[in-house]
């Protein structure tokens, strides 16, 4: 295969993702192969020094409850006056795909002078590595957060160190059901090229 045709695939492979979210997820998962080949795309992503300032922790189905419980607590530690139903919903987002994980992004392990920024990008661009393969495998995924990620009783939950930070939740399963696909930037959108020096000197 040419590089072109290599180039060709990933693209077409990077415009299939899309986000689905996690209540139009359903069985199956991946499985325990699967999981394999979706972690290990994480450890190509920018790791400067190799610290690995992130990790990922599954939340299995046997473990929902727990986490359905830290999502009520959350809750009602921000609204004291949130109805039953309120709660109830909460805590049913913890029940939601075949596959939930937690991600962890640690500002404190190994080389103390790579800052927090920097830790998360390399973070982020594991995560992408992550959804192009479920994406690739044929899952649907999506990535979500919240305020309940900054309680004590979450922290508590998944044993966060001082240093660590929960990111987000990455979620991935069979998609039930998916909407039509939201029309994605065009470059010019996002891309720039700085003036030379000249050019910037004769703007002013």
């Amino acid at each position: 295969m040419s590089n072109n045709e290599q180039a060709t695939l990933a693209a077409e492979l990077m415009r299939s993702r899309q986000t689905i979210l996690p209540k139009r997820l359903t069985e199956p998962g991946p499985g325990a192969n699967e999981l394999d080949l979706i972690l290990g795309a994480a450890a190509s992503a920018p790791d400067h020094g190799q610290i690995l300032p992130w990790r990922f922790v599954r939340v299995p189905v046997g473990a929902r409850s727990r986490l359905a419980d830290v999502f009520g607590a959350a809750l009602l530690e921000r609204d004291a006056d949130a109805t039953p139903d309120q709660v109830a919903q909460a805590q049913e987002k913890a029940h939601r795909a075949p596959l939930l994980m937690l991600v962890v992004v640690d500002g404190q392990r190994g080389d103390p002078d790579v800052d927090l920024h920097e830790r998360i990008v390399s973070t982020g661009c594991a995560v992408q590595n992550m959804l192009l393969m479920a994406t690739a495998l044929g899952y649907g995924s999506a990535l979500t957060s919240g305020k309940a990620l900054k309680s004590a009783g979450l922290r508590t939950l998944f044993n966060l160190t001082d240093g660590e930070h929960a990111l987000c939740f990455v979620s991935m399963g069979t998609v039930q059901s998916r909407k039509n696909g939201r029309l994605r930037p065009a470059t010019a959108d996002f891309f720039h090229t700085l003036a030379p020096l000249a050019d910037a000197q004769d703007g002013v």
